[in-house]
């Protein structure tokens, strides 16, 4: 056996209009944490889809300890040592924790038909035993934790043997104690010899669990280096090709009138009595804990779940917000934080995505004038930097943070007075992120309103000009941006403040 249990050299894949992959390559060592990283369309994630055997390469090689293997299909891959853990968990939410880790290889009662239970249950046991987890085998997935779900999903892998695990951003939805369980989770693994790929745009957590790093840009292979012999702006140079100046690049305008107030704003379970206020020139940030209530100060904002009590005054004026629809007449807008499953729809194409929120402003008589719309979506092609073979590319087809842009350019064309970030470079490389930052800037200073809604506290410190924060449903204090430091908010965040 060799140095590495995996090598894939001189990878190339294309798609029509995208040289995805160029001659890419990587080498993965058992026991290693290996990171992956890259820019959006960098082909990390292609890569890994055909290490996964759920797309074929041009030309190239894999091999396994030495071995030159052809992966045919994923069942394939799995039989090969080779497991996926990919951003959105492939669980099925309605059946057990042992179901969901023998799904498709239940073991039987001899050679009958018949499911043996027992055994299952056993397995699964067994198997979870090994990376400490703590699981009721016989619960329902959609009753377990985010950590939890990935446990399961691990315990997944191990079940068929896994020698190398892929992680892909498996940290993007966990708070700092899941976090913290899932970086011991990695170190079992480790310790049992398995490789691990893992795949994250979050940095710090390179210095925290990464071995080796292996940076790509445009589908090549930029440079393959250990993580003790790099610091943070080494790793973003090689990321961007160029020195990026400043990653948050905050920009400060004189205040205006007042764009946006909730005056005790309350939705029964979800939170109760908020209250603040929006105004031209600034970008306000709302954070605190994973269901502290954010996303649903949002969703009742833009009329996506109906508010039990409070009012929302848009311009001084008291304004009835029933549905999205009342939302974006009104001129508010909400960037999502899932937007694939509520930002984007998917099948659809970058022109038709970026007009869908306002087609009546495109209306001809009846019908929509496509030169009009053609020409509205190039041009946010062109000012967001999207990257895109064309117009008429499939949504679903784009890079994260190209899919995130498209989100932005939706929301662009409504003219909105008020819009609201949630989550907005969540899954997006440092320099889409930079991007994003610097449209925000140019949105205050045409006077729109920004509420940016954030788990990321060095983004919200970087970005805002007042930070709000939440703890259980409510608002638990106001910091200026001279006085917020990550300590503050989280005292705040964890209702330390007010036990104090």
């Amino acid at each position: 056996m060799g140095e590495y249990c995996l090598e894939m050299i001189g990878i190339t894949k294309q798609f029509p209009g995208v040289l995805a992959l160029d001659n890419a390559r990587l080498e993965l060592r058992p026991g290693e944490v290996h990171c992956l990283l890259g820019e959006n369309g960098a082909g990390k994630s292609t890569m890994m889809k055909i290490l996964a055997g759920a797309q074929p390469m041009d030309t190239g090689e894999i091999r396994l300890d030495g071995e030159a293997v052809h992966i045919q299909s994923p069942y394939h891959a799995q039989q090969l040592g080779i497991s996926m853990i990919y951003q959105e968990f492939n669980l099925s939410p309605y059946l057990s924790v042992a179901e969901n880790i023998f799904l498709g290889r239940e073991p039987r009662i001899g050679r009958t038909p018949f499911v043996d239970w027992r055994r299952m249950r056993q397995d699964a046991r067994e198997v979870l035993a090994q990376i400490r987890a703590d699981i009721d085998v016989t619960r329902p997935v959609n009753e377990l934790s985010v950590a939890q779900q990935q446990m399961v999903e691990v315990a997944k892998a191990l079940s068929v043997n896994a020698k190398i695990i892929v992680m892909d951003e498996p940290s993007a939805t966990l708070t700092d104690h899941e976090l913290t369980a899932l970086f011991d989770l990695i170190k079992t693994l480790r310790r049992q010899n398995i490789g691990i790929i893992y795949i994250s745009h979050r940095l710090e957590e390179i210095f925290q669990i990464g071995s080796r790093v292996t940076v790509m840009r445009d589908g090549q292979h930029v440079d393959t280096r250990n993580v003790c012999d790099l610091t943070r702006e080494d790793i973003i140079r090689m990321m961007v090709g160029r020195e990026l100046t400043e990653e948050y690049p905050k920009e400060y305008f004189a205040l205006g009138r007042e764009r946006l107030r909730l005056d005790g704003l309350s939705r029964k379970g979800a939170f109760e009595d908020v209250s603040f206020a929006l105004h031209e020139g600034e970008i306000v940030g709302l954070t605190g804990l994973v269901g502290a209530g954010r996303t649903e100060v949002a969703r009742a904002i833009f009329g996506a779940d109906k508010k039990t009590s409070g009012s929302i005054l848009l311009d001084n004026d008291s304004i009835e917000v029933r549905s999205p629809r009342d939302a974006i007449r009104q001129g508010i807008g909400l960037l999502t934080e899932d937007r694939k499953g509520q930002g984007l729809v998917l099948g659809m194409t970058v022109r038709e995505n970026t007009t869908l929120a306002n087609l009546s402003s495109l209306l001809k008589g009846p019908f929509i004038d496509r030169k009009k719309e053609r020409a509205a979506a190039e041009r946010f092609v062109q000012d967001l930097h999207i990257k895109t073979p064309s117009i008429e590319q499939v949504a679903q087809n784009l890079s994260g943070g190209n899919q995130q842009k498209v989100v932005l350019a939706k929301w662009l064309f409504t003219q909105s007075k008020v819009l609201i970030f949630d989550e907005p470079t969540r899954g997006i490389d440092v320099g889409a992120k930079a991007e994003i930052f610097k449209l925000m800037n140019e949105l205050v200073r045409e006077g729109v309103a920004i509420l940016m809604i954030s788990s990321e506290l060095p983004e919200v410190l970087g970005m805002c000009d007042r930070i709000l924060v939440m703890h259980e449903g409510r608002l638990a204090g106001e910091l200026s941006g001279k006085e917020a430091t990550q300590e503050a908010i989280m005292r705040l965040a964890t209702g330390a403040a007010n036990a104090a």
